[in-house]
């Protein structure tokens, strides 16, 4: 009597960004739509295991404990070693550092896949050549790494995190949430740099507005915004400042609780995506051409000037106008007309 096959086994080497932790989901998915019962673990940052915790398609999160941008090769190593009784049948390394591919091959996994990139022949054995024509988007990037050589998707799956009701309840009877208004959510931050950041200004007048019409605003982000989301709600009574007194985790929950979501491109911008809620979202010096919110319920003000994108993360001109040109009656106007479509 035959048995059936054991499915296969998946180590993925994640990458260090949030946004891009979470554009990874749409190779999970991907991997799960080919092979329902795969199994996919996934090394990543420490911080990122919350949002790991959010994707069914992920079996475990594994803690990469090194500092960003640290070699640490006897960390990597015993970690690769640790995981040799998994059998995993192939990893693949999303990120195209030399460092990224160590786990993988430490770990025995018999294919190695990854991108060409910083001399990894012999750790790798599966390298693919990044066509970056071809490939025009991260996402696209990280599912290609799923198919066979040469394949893409016409349709790339969409991260959806799953969301936590009893965090919720907990959330809004611990932080004295109103629910009885329509919620705006604003993220002001982006780790990346200034130039990726709309005005904080800017989101100020817009949260004055927003609360004058009888809406309540929080402003999420990690402890490094807490300054500028108390520059965001001065003065307002029905604002919330919950930056660094959230979890990345509780930041999905609160997402999905609110009608939309203002946002710079920033990591953020990626988990309201995945949350389901309607991204307003402000792109400067990169384009969402090439990161854009993965999801249907989007608004985009990008102004395509001359000078953009440049991916700096400070404007190289100093006047930053692919942000400041961005008006906030224009911006308000899309939240009002998604609201006014939400209540239909």
């Amino acid at each position: 009597m035959s048995t059936a096959a054991e499915p296969k086994r998946y180590l993925v080497v994640g990458p260090s960004w949030v946004g891009d932790m979470v554009m990874a989901q749409a190779l999970f998915k991907t991997l799960r739509q080919r092979e329902a019962n795969c199994v996919i673990d996934v090394i990543a940052p420490q911080w990122s295991l919350s949002i790991l915790h959010r994707m069914p398609e992920v079996r475990r999160g594994i803690a990469l404990s090194v500092g960003h941008g640290e070699f640490s090769f006897s960390v990597r190593r015993g970690l690769g070693k640790s995981l040799r009784q998994e059998s995993y049948d192939q990893s693949i390394a999303l990120p195209r550092s030399f460092k990224s591919a160590l786990v993988p091959f430490f770990a025995s996994a018999k294919i190695r896949t990854g991108y060409r990139g910083e001399m990894r022949y012999g750790l790798l054995n599966d390298i693919r050549p990044l066509n970056k024509l071809l490939l025009d988007q991260t996402v696209k990037r990280f599912v290609a790494l799923g198919l066979p050589p040469g394949e893409l998707l016409e349709a790339i799956p969409q991260p959806a995190l799953t969301v936590d009701q009893p965090n919720q309840q907990r959330l809004c009877s611990e932080l004295g949430l109103d629910l009885s208004r329509p919620i705006i959510a604003m993220m002001p931050g982006a780790s990346y740099g200034i130039a990726k950041c709309w005005p904080p200004e800017y989101f100020s007048e817009l949260a004055a507005k927003l609360t004058e019409r009888g809406n309540a605003v929080w402003v999420l982000g990690g402890a490094g915004d807490k300054a500028i989301g108390e520059q965001v709600i001065a003065g307002l009574d029905s604002a919330k400042n919950l930056c660094g007194i959230t979890a990345l985790e509780d930041t999905v929950d609160l997402l999905a609780l609110s009608a939309i979501a203002v946002s710079n491109d920033s990591g953020l911008m990626h988990v309201a995506a995945a949350s389901g809620v309607h991204v307003i979202a402000m792109f400067g010096s990169s384009t969402p051409a090439y990161t854009p919110a993965l999801t249907n319920k989007k608004t985009i003000h990008y102004l395509n000037l001359e000078c953009s994108p440049c991916f700096k993360r400070e404007c190289p001109l100093t006047h930053l106008n692919c942000l400041r040109n961005i008006h906030v009656d224009d911006v308000l106007t899309s939240v009002e007309m998604q609201l006014a479509a939400t209540v239909r």
